[in-house]
Parts: C-alpha cells; sequence; structure tokens
C-alpha cells in the first residue's frame, strides 16, 4: 500500500450527481409513463421484430431518458413496460431493444449473457451463490457497467425494496467524516472471485474502490467481495485501516437522508447509472407458487463513452490501480462484451 491521498477535493454540492432523498420526494420527478402508442410499439416489436424500427419510433423519449442518465441524477423508472401481453421470450426481446436505446449492451458473465434473471432460486448456501439468487438483503454495491437496468416481472409477496444513492453524496460525506481513510480506498483492495475463476487463475483480484476518470471520483464497490477475499490465504491481508475505510463507506451508505427507495410492479423498469448511483437490495418474502415469486431481468449497458471501459483498458487518472484490474484477469467481475463485440 502507498498511503492515503491527500489531494481530495468534494464534488461539488450543485452537481446533479449530488443529491439526497430529501431532493426527490416527488416521484413524478423520477418516472416515466410510457404512453399507450409507446406500449404498443413495444408490444409490436416483441412480437414481429424484423417488422420495426423501435428506435425510429422512441427515440426522442429515449434521448429525455440518457438527458436524466447523463446529465441529471443518474437514475429513473419507467412504468408500463408491456409484460402482461408478452410471452417470455417476447418480453426479453423487447426489453433488449429497449436497451439499445440507452446504451450498449454488455455480458454479464463469462458466455456473454445479455440477461440476467433475478430471483430467489432457493438454492443452498454455498461459496458459489450470488446474492442476487437469493432472497437476503444486498447492502449498496456498484455493477460491472455503465448502466444498469431492471425489468420487474412479479415483485416479492412482501419486502424486496430497492434503496439508490448517489456515489458523489457518499464521497463527500466520507470526506468530510475521515480524509485520510477515504484517500485510502484509492488503493488496490483485494476482492474474491467468488468461486468464478479459470482453472488455473487466481482465486482474487485487487481493483481500487475510488478512482478518478475524467476527473470525477468513480465508486466500483461490492464490500462482501472484499471481506469474502480474506478467505484465500493467498490474498493480501486488510489492514485494520483497510478495514476501517470500508466501515466508514458503509456506515455514509446507511443513512436514510441520503438514500431514495422504490418499489417495483410490474412492468416497471429502473436505469441506473452505474457511475454515479450505488444501489441496495432490502431482504423480502416470497410467495411458495414459483409462478408469482420475485422476478426481475437485469441488463448492462455501456454508454457512448464508456467508463467501465476506462476501468478495464487502465484509462483512469491515476491509471495503474485499475491496470491491475486487467492484469490479474478480473474481467468477470467488469463484465464479458458478447461474441459478436469487437472493441474488448
Amino acid at each position: 500500500m502507498q498511503g492515503s491521498r491527500k489531494d481530495l477535493a468534494p464534488v461539488a454540492t450543485d452537481a446533479p450527481t449530488v443529491w439526497a432523498s430529501a431532493d426527490f420526494i416527488d416521484r413524478a420527478s423520477w418516472t416515466f409513463e410510457l404512453s399507450p402508442p409507446e406500449q404498443r410499439v413495444i408490444t409490436d416489436y416483441g412480437q414481429n421484430p424484423s417488422d420495426l424500427d423501435l428506435r425510429g419510433a422512441l427515440e426522442d423519449v429515449a434521448s429525455r431518458w440518457l438527458d436524466v442518465l447523463v446529465a441529471g441524477p443518474g437514475f429513473l423508472l419507467l412504468r408500463g413496460f408491456p409484460v402482461h401481453e408478452l410471452t417470455p421470450e417476447q418480453t426479453e426481446v423487447a426489453y433488449l431493444a429497449l436497451g439499445r436505446l440507452v446504451g450498449t449492451l454488455v455480458g454479464q458473465d463469462r458466455k456473454g449473457s445479455l440477461t440476467t434473471h433475478i430471483r430467489d432460486e432457493r438454492l443452498p448456501a454455498g461459496p458459489g451463490v450470488r446474492k442476487y439468487q437469493t432472497n437476503q438483503s444486498q447492502n449498496f454495491h456498484s455493477d460491472a457497467s455503465d448502466i444498469v437496468g431492471l425489468l420487474c416481472l412479479h415483485p416479492a409477496k412482501s419486502g424486496g425494496s430497492s434503496r439508490i444513492i448517489s456515489t458523489h453524496a457518499v464521497y463527500n460525506e466520507m470526506l468530510q467524516h475521515d480524509p485520510y481513510l477515504t484517500g485510502l480506498l484509492f488503493e488496490p483492495f483485494p476482492w474474491s472471485r467468488h468461486t468464478e475463476q479459470r482453472p488455473g487463475e487466481s482465486p482474487y483480484f485487487e481493483l481500487a474502490p475510488i478512482a478518478f476518470v475524467r476527473g470525477t471520483p468513480r465508486v466500483s464497490i461490492i464490500p462482501w467481495f472484499i471481506r469474502q477475499s480474506q478467505a484465500h490465504p493467498t490474498a493480501p491481508r486488510l489492514s485494520s485501516e483497510q478495514l476501517a475505510a470500508l466501515d466508514l463507506m458503509e456506515y455514509v451508505m446507511s443513512s436514510p437522508e441520503l438514500q431514495v427507495v422504490m418499489d417495483f410492479g410490474p412492468g416497471d423498469v429502473q436505469f441506473l447509472n452505474n457511475t454515479t448511483v450505488l444501489h441496495a437490495r432490502d431482504a423480502y418474502e416470497d410467495y411458495d407458487d414459483p409462478a408469482l415469486r420475485r422476478h426481475l431481468i437485469r441488463l448492462w449497458l455501456t454508454m457512448e463513452s464508456p467508463v467501465a471501459e476506462d476501468i478495464l483498458s487502465g484509462q483512469t487518472d491515476i491509471g495503474g490501480a485499475y491496470a491491475t484490474t486487467c492484469a490479474t484477469g478480473a474481467s468477470r467481475f467488469l463484465g464479458r462484451r458478447p461474441p459478436h463485440h469487437d472493441r474488448l
């Protein structure tokens, strides 16, 4: 470890990416309702994808979504996706097309899968079981893309609320609490690969939780992956100061005053700018009937000027910490392009 950075300054408090829950009491400020004609276009595309130019039909409204995601607070809820008018296969076709209006689709695993089904798989607990496959709570974290999309097919019987928080508000609060500990998060931390390493590959990789990307702090954090790295004897040991820095981040992220809470219904689509917004999920109780259980479909997307790709290639203002990710082969965490994508 090279030591804590000392040249840190807060993000301007008037930046649109710095916000608290009191700024968004009115749901209308972050909710878009699909009109009946827009729903019809999506339904028609899902049923006959070769017969309709979805982009041409929805490009104007999609540009407003992008304004909110890229130049605004970084999150929105889209209501009225016609899930009840489409088969499961047609729903995925239409949802992927909707995602392409927002960004470029990114594979979410080593197979390049473009969708991930988020549901409680009722699997026995084990090191290879991911939290999204359970009904457990997920604390605030980032995903491995620029934009995250979640389409709700079925909500839970109770619980399962989505919580989001401004990355830059968290960063500013951390700096105010303890600049030294905040600075430590700019150095590489060990992360567990969660049993997804290739044969002969290390079971952990190293990645700095915070880096400057084009002059702006970018947080990449899954706290439990970092703590789970300590189960691997070859992983670097987390120091007491590093653990204190993680505790500080989690303490700030737990502040209700900074959080916006969303409850999903069928046909709701949440889009988040993963470079400026962190997300969490409450634990939930589900139905016994598998057909009624909570079920979301996740998309990962890159933007026109992709930040996640900068992390992969080491193109950050501090360079080396994220370049280490490439050198140690942490592409599983950062996602993998589908086979037809020639940029990586």
